[in-house]
C-alpha cells in the first residue's frame, strides 16, 4: 500500500461506516455480483487496498452488511406479550428488511451459513419462541427453523422479481407461480401459520 493510502485510511478520509453505507447502497443499484471491492473502491474514490484497512475481506464486508440488513428489521414495540403475535412479528419483520435490499436475502443467507454475520434474527426469534414457555433447545430449533423458511422464501421472491425484470419468465413459467405481491405476501404468512401452529400443536402432544 502506497503511504498515501495509508495515511488516507488512518486519517479516517472513509469511516468503516462510510464504507458500509456505500455498499449497501452499490448492492441495492447493481446486485451482489456487481458489488466488489474494486466498484466499491471507485464509488469511495480510493484505491481498493484502502478498503482492507476497515474490512480485510469481502467475506467480513458482506458480514457487515448483513447484520446492517436485519438490524432494520426490527419489529415496532408492542403492548402485546402472546409469543405467537411476537414470533409473527418478528418475522414479518425480517422479510421485510431482507426485501428492502436487492439480493438482501442472499447475502444474509450466504453470511449466515457461514458463521460471519447475521445472528440477531435468530436470537430474536428464539426469544420470542422462548417467550411462550418453550425449553430452550425447542425455542433455538424453531427459531432455526423460521429462519430458514422465512431466508428461503424472500430469496425465491427476489429471484422472481430480477427474473421478471430480466423478462426471462414466460407467462405461466409454473402452474403455482406466485407472481403478485399479495400472493407472496399470502404464501409467506401462511408458512409462518404452519410452522407456528405445528409448533403450538408440539407442545401440547409431548
Amino acid at each position: 500500500m502506497a503511504a498515501s493510502e495509508s495515511a488516507s485510511a488512518r486519517n479516517g478520509r472513509h469511516s468503516r461506516d462510510d464504507v458500509a453505507e456505500t455498499a449497501l447502497r452499490i448492492l441495492d443499484e447493481y446486485g451482489l455480483p456487481d458489488l466488489t471491492m474494486r466498484r466499491l473502491a471507485a464509488a469511495l474514490d480510493v484505491q481498493p487496498s484502502a478498503l482492507y484497512w476497515h474490512f480485510p475481506n469481502k467475506q467480513t464486508l458482506l458480514a457487515e452488511l448483513a447484520d446492517r440488513i436485519v438490524a432494520r428489521g426490527r419489529p415496532k414495540p408492542s403492548a402485546r406479550t402472546d409469543w405467537v403475535q411476537r414470533t409473527r412479528d418478528e418475522t414479518s419483520a425480517l422479510r421485510d428488511a431482507l426485501l428492502a435490499y436487492r439480493d438482501g436475502a442472499e447475502v444474509v443467507s450466504s453470511t449466515f451459513a457461514l458463521g460471519l454475520g447475521a445472528s440477531a434474527p435468530l436470537a430474536r426469534l428464539t426469544a420470542a419462541v422462548e417467550s411462550g414457555g418453550f425449553d430452550a433447545e425447542t425455542s433455538r430449533m424453531a427459531a432455526t427453523a423460521l429462519l430458514h423458511f422465512i431466508l428461503g422464501h424472500a430469496s425465491h421472491e427476489q429471484q422472481r422479481l430480477q427474473y421478471d425484470s430480466l423478462g426471462v419468465l414466460a407467462d405461466g413459467a409454473t402452474p403455482d407461480a406466485l407472481d403478485s405481491d399479495r400472493d407472496q405476501a399470502d404464501s409467506f404468512e401462511f408458512g409462518v401459520t404452519l410452522l407456528v401452529e405445528g409448533l403450538a400443536h408440539h407442545r401440547v402432544t409431548r
